[in-house]
């Protein structure tokens, strides 16, 4: 498809070692492609400012300080499911949708669970240090099977649901906590408050994502909440917990063992880096850098989900999925000029829009609105003739945001 703009001249900037085949698929569409494991902020700042597209995973921040550098960003795309590196409603307000990987990741993340539910049943990570240390404690106190447990589930979402279906398959009883309505999958039970599912279940697994209401969730009343030696797993994000308080009932015995894949500081890259967190030494817990989601299948399935949603923006105009945009796809018109226009939501905008249009004799063929509650995004498919002039005029209107003529 023969663009406005030419594609090679489109620079699409993907860090933290995002999957390969999302750099070829992306390549092979013919945009610019540049790779780096990470970047310091004043080489990233230069870097953004001749960037059409950023993809991230979970450590480098797109916030407004960073945004504001970004003159010609058209979208970001976050290679994971968490979004919350991302000020969502300034990227919207610049114009700039968000696109992430909903599910691309969450049979990783679930499994992940499933075998640290099985290994802290059976206190293995314990065992297997006292064998690498050459001592030999073969115990059956404090080991059980996990059939017959009840798992409690925080967070009722993609990766919950699917650890949901897995942990029944073992024979585990699932009840699950969720601040929205969720429909169960299987035997799985909804349950009322969270208090009652700390207080019920033998393993509790946090799938929450992070945001003002998740901050700090668990810390030591809900810890003290929990039965005495139950298991505790953390694969959501670092900051929904205190470790502080989860370190003070793993070491007091209150509870019997944890599994953290996610802290609220971590090194920003592999190496020997110093890895500071009150968990270290607590017994019978396994800590993990991260790695839920750090499958090549994950990681795969994940670069072709975003590099499928840049390009389908970038060439059509094409927001779904976008979870800071209205969603919006129009099938491409032959013949047709194409106009993304974002704009401030505000009462007679489309009027407005569709007056200019009247005036400017534009033949449109296809035209398609959403708003939110900050703002609005039109697909505008007319003649070539006007499409410039109508590009101009809609730049010059005072709600404009960010006018595209795509082709």
């Amino acid at each position: 498809m023969t663009t406005s703009y030419p594609k090679d001249k489109i620079k699409i900037l993907l860090l933290e070692n995002v999957h390969q085949v999302a750099v070829d698929d992306l390549r092979k569409d013919g945009f610019t492609v540049t790779t780096a494991e990470s970047m310091p902020m004043e080489q990233l700042i230069e870097e953004l400012k001749t960037t059409h597209a950023v993809g991230i995973r979970s450590k480098t921040p797109m916030n407004e300080a960073m945004l504001k550098h970004a003159p010609k960003l058209l979208c970001i795309g976050c290679f994971c499911i968490g979004t919350d590196r991302v000020d969502l409603a300034y990227a919207a307000s610049r114009g700039i949708p968000v696109f992430n990987a909903p599910f691309s990741n969450t049979r990783s993340v679930a499994e992940l669970v499933i075998g640290e539910i099985i290994a802290l049943s059976r206190g293995l990570m314990d065992r297997s240090a006292e064998c690498h240390r050459g001592a030999w404690y073969k115990v059956a106190k404090g080991c059980c099977e996990v059939r017959g447990k009840l798992l409690g589930i925080v967070g009722y979402g993609h990766v919950g649901t699917q650890l949901s279906i897995l942990a029944e398959n073992i024979g585990l009883k699932v009840k699950f906590y969720d601040i929205s309505p969720k429909l169960n999958l299987g035997n799985a039970e909804f349950c009322e408050s969270l208090d009652a599912l700390l207080q019920e279940a033998d393993y509790v697994s946090l799938h929450v994502p992070r945001n003002d209401s998740t901050r700090g969730m668990f810390g030591a009343k809900q810890f003290a909440q929990m039965k005495k030696g139950a298991f505790f797993i953390n694969a959501a994000r670092g900051e929904v917990i205190d470790p502080a308080a989860l370190a003070a009932v793993l070491q007091s015995g209150h509870l019997g063992g944890a599994a953290v894949d996610v802290f609220p500081s971590e090194p920003a890259g592999n190496g020997e880096a110093v890895f500071e967190t009150e968990l270290r030494g607590c017994p019978n817990t396994i800590l993990t850098p991260h790695i839920g989601g750090s499958t090549m299948e994950a990681q795969r399935a994940i670069g072709l989900e975003v590099a499928a949603s840049f390009k389908a923006f970038i060439n059509q105009g094409s927001t779904t999925g976008a979870v800071n945009f209205p969603s919006l796809e129009l099938p491409l018109k032959p013949k047709s000029h194409r106009i993304l226009n974002m704009h401030r939501n505000e009462p007679g905008v489309l009027s407005k829009i569709n007056n200019l249009l009247s005036e400017a004799g534009a033949n449109v063929n296809a035209q398609l609105l959403g708003t939110d509650e900050n703002i609005g995004y039109v697909i505008i498919d007319l003649n070539r003739e006007v499409s410039r002039d109508v590009v101009q005029m809609l730049r010059e209107m005072p709600f404009d945001v960010k006018t595209r003529v795509l082709f």
